[in-house]
């Protein structure tokens, strides 16, 4: 994928000029891309977006916290978290105030919370910019966590839980991140545990806030019918006063997931009708094994393709419904994972057809040169479809400056475009191929009597 390059000597030369009088902390524009970036002196990162195409502005602020920095005492927490931020705060002293503000300026907002990124954007429109910015920093610096609006809003997390318990693939996807993070399962929850939920504190809440919402911990993205030099100088003088704080992750570090050293296996009783295989491994983690994380993607682009021998040997020969594998790409170790979905008659033979499927990954003809060719640029496209909104595009962006910085992301296609035939067997070698796993099975109980399946069966 090649960018539009949108810099050009005169904005640049006004950037210069512009940096003197306002910004001198500020780092150069990249300009690459139509994304500027400047960082202030408490450390926020500000990064504004270009794109003229509609009148409108999203702005979003990216917090470094989610599951993975939740100890089991906090589990659920960054979550709930997410929830306060639309509540009262010192400027709007309630939800209702709060909501009402909203209105006023014609916003849609929305908030996410993921095991190691939390957003919160609203789009508005470009007359509006001003009031938004604003009203982004009202909420992320002085939040209220009001004990009414926090028992209030526990109410809608838990209900966001139930509605999740209630959902089959949920008990699967928790036996085995149990077994497959077993050390530090909080650090990969991001939904939670529900007795930590239920007896959230405003203490609790303000202590991720001062561990975690300061400004060198934090990204200010806004994009848009927007003008970067505008949002430098709008973001110095909104948010200079956020007190730095110290780096969350010296004062608390990440813990390690240690490796698997066994497979081992679970079975999962749920009212379905087809029966569900799932298999995770312990994947690449950003820092440590960058190269083997394009790998990863364009690998599961290959095997997702209709007339790649996976789809052929699983699916079309009727084994499977459905089957793929996929990689998250994460900075503290991304998890590998092949789903598929059959009937009870044929889940042990399907079982058995997948582990001889990965024991040919590595093999030179497992797929070809144009498979490899086409997964890559079919990749590049969709990364383009991702760019295609402002909003869009911000929360992506968000996402990645989080958990693996903005230069990952901004030259993602370009390292996809360097992948080989080597790199994805040094990726299956080192990650796949002969190591332990943790294999789950979900079915129903009426299929399981028919079948008496073990979990020595799947091992």
């Amino acid at each position: 994928m090649r960018y539009k390059k949108i810099l050009l000597c005169f904005s640049f030369f006004l950037f210069l000029l512009f940096s003197l009088l306002y910004a001198q902390s500020e780092t150069g524009p990249r300009g690459k891309d139509g994304i500027f970036t400047a960082k202030l002196d408490n450390g926020l990162e500000v990064i504004a977006i270009e794109n003229h195409t509609v009148p409108l502005v999203t702005i979003s602020i990216a917090v470094k916290n989610g599951a993975y920095t939740e100890p089991p005492e906090y589990n659920g927490l960054s979550h709930l978290y997410e929830h306060m931020f639309f509540k009262g705060n010192k400027a709007i002293p309630n939800q209702e105030k709060y909501m009402e503000r909203q209105r006023e300026l014609g916003m849609v907002w929305n908030g996410g919370t993921s095991t190691e990124y939390v957003n919160y954007h609203f789009t508005l429109s470009k007359d509006s910019l001003v009031p938004g910015l604003v009203f982004m920093k009202d909420a992320i610096e002085t939040p209220l966590f009001n004990q009414a609006e926090l028992e209030k809003e526990r109410e809608v997390v838990l209900g966001e839980y139930d509605r999740n318990e209630a959902t089959p693939s949920f008990h699967l996807n928790q036996a085995i991140g149990k077994k497959l993070w077993y050390k530090y399962f909080s650090r990969k929850n991001v939904i939670g545990d529900r007795e930590i939920i239920k007896t959230a504190t405003p203490e609790k809440m303000m202590t991720i806030q001062k561990r975690y919402y300061i400004p060198n911990n934090s990204g200010l993205i806004v994009s848009g019918d927007i003008e970067h030099q505008q949002i430098f100088k709008l973001a110095k003088e909104l948010f200079s006063s956020w007190e730095k704080g110290p780096d969350p992750f010296k004062e608390y570090p990440i813990p390690v997931h240690p490796p698997l050293n066994k497979s081992e296996a679970e079975i999962v009783d749920q009212p379905v009708k087809t029966v569900t295989l799932e298999i995770a491994w312990q994947g690449p983690s950003l820092s440590k094994d960058l190269k083997s994380t394009y790998a990863a993607d364009v690998f599961s682009y290959i095997l997702s393709q209709d007339n790649s021998s996976f789809q052929k040997n699983l699916v079309e020969t009727g084994l499977a419904l459905f089957c793929n594998l996929s990689y998250y790409t994460q900075e503290h170790t991304g998890p590998i994972q092949i789903t598929a979905q059959t009937t009870p008659d044929k889940l042990l033979q399907l079982n058995k057809a997948i582990m001889q499927e990965v024991s040919k990954f590595e093999q030179d003809d497992y797929f070809s040169d144009d498979l490899l060719q086409y997964a890559k640029n079919k990749l590049a496209v969709d990364d383009i479809y991702t760019r295609e909104t402002g909003s869009q595009f911000a929360l992506n962006l968000g996402f990645w400056w989080c958990s693996a910085g903005i230069d990952y992301y901004l030259n993602y296609v370009d390292n996809l475009k360097k992948v080989t035939r080597a790199d994805i067997k040094k990726y299956v070698d080192a990650y796949i191929k002969d190591k332990p796993y943790v294999i789950g099975v979900m079915l129903s109980s009426e299929n399981q009597s028919k079948i008496n399946l073990k979990p020595e069966d799947l091992l």
